[in-house]
């Protein structure tokens, strides 16, 4: 075998240096290679062992990454609170009826929050789940958590607890000073509402229909009748079940002096709800009825454990008390 070789010039060159010298050349590049591919591999391992151990509403305790980058929220109410937040850019995954703000609305879908979707759930390949207790089937959240995807739970029934929420979410996140200005505005708003009913005595009888074969209403341990505490009425639906059932006779001896409508169905059908506003007012012995107080309302607003509960809030003072507030004012 031929261990030489001539260059251009015609220079008689060992061919072993030659061969060496390439050597060192690649066994530097696989060298290198290797540390990359090792900086990189410690680097993700890295990130993978960035965890936290957080308690979520419900008392689960659980392992979450400190900075989660895939996920996806179990009810529309969570969407809204992650768009809130500023944090949509991580969303992979949210339920049907996610439909605010309208961003929401491409995003993909795995089903209801009372019907999800194991298997669309797994493909997205999140880091966390957010859901929420009332709603949410402990089935499913046990089998995800099963397949080491954390799912992390509030609890909002109150206006204290949707903040709570706000600030939960926030925290996880990443997104605490965006928290914390949100859940600053809302007590803001809040203790505004409460300091201008307070000007009155007259505290109006009010039903809250939100539901509509059976006719339901909200009680004790809602949101829904906190806001109408609030806002400086007595709400009908009081008691010790938190959505109550009642017949028409039953509604009409309660003599409300409000009506509110409003659909857990969240119909965009507008005739739906005329056709029931139109039912009550043939009952002329009501009083809601005789002074023309029988009222459609946004079930998005009403329905949604979210910081769009406080436009709820300022809306229902309004209807409630007119008298307090000038016409055509909106109360931020």
């Amino acid at each position: 075998m031929n261990l030489f070789f001539y260059d251009t010039k015609g220079i008689k060159i060992d061919r072993w240096k030659k061969i060496h010298k390439r050597s060192k050349l690649y066994n530097c590049f696989i060298v290198f290679c290797i540390l990359s591919v090792c900086f990189l591999f410690s680097s993700v391992c890295g990130q993978c062992r960035e965890m936290m151990q957080v308690v979520d509403q419900t008392g689960r305790s659980m392992m979450i990454p400190k900075n989660p980058e895939r996920v996806i929220s179990l009810a529309p109410s969570i969407t809204e609170i992650v768009f809130d937040l500023h944090r949509e850019n991580r969303l992979k995954g949210v339920t049907k009826y996610s439909d605010f703000p309208v961003q929401a609305v491409k995003l993909p879908k795995i089903g209801s929050y009372i019907q999800l979707d194991l298997e669309k759930i797994v493909r997205l390949k999140p880091d966390l789940c957010i859901a929420v207790k009332d709603g949410n089937p402990i089935q499913t959240v046990q089998r995800l958590h099963d397949l080491g995807i954390p799912v992390y739970a509030v609890n909002p029934v109150n206006l204290e607890s949707v903040m709570d929420a706000v600030t939960d979410v926030g925290a996880l996140l990443n997104a605490k000073p965006r928290a914390k200005k949100l859940v600053s505005n809302m007590k803001s708003r809040i203790n505004k509402i409460k300091s201008i009913v307070l000007k009155s005595v007259n505290r109006p009888k009010v039903f809250f229909q939100i539901g509509i074969a059976p006719i339901v209403s909200a009680g004790t341990g809602t949101f829904l009748n906190e806001l109408i505490k609030c806002s400086g009425g007595i709400n009908l639906g009081e008691g010790k079940n938190p959505y109550p059932r009642f017949s028409m006779e039953q509604v009409i001896r309660l003599n409300p002096d409000i009506i509110l409508i409003s659909s857990m169905a969240r119909s965009r059908d507008d005739e739906i709800f005329t056709e029931i506003k139109q039912k009550w007012e043939t009952w002329k012995m009501i009083s809601a009825v005789k002074n023309k107080r029988i009222f459609i309302v946004d079930s998005n607003i009403f329905d949604r454990p979210t910081p769009r509960l406080i436009d709820a809030l300022e809306t229902l003072a309004h209807i409630i008390h007119p008298e307090l507030f000038k016409k055509g004012a909106v109360i931020q």
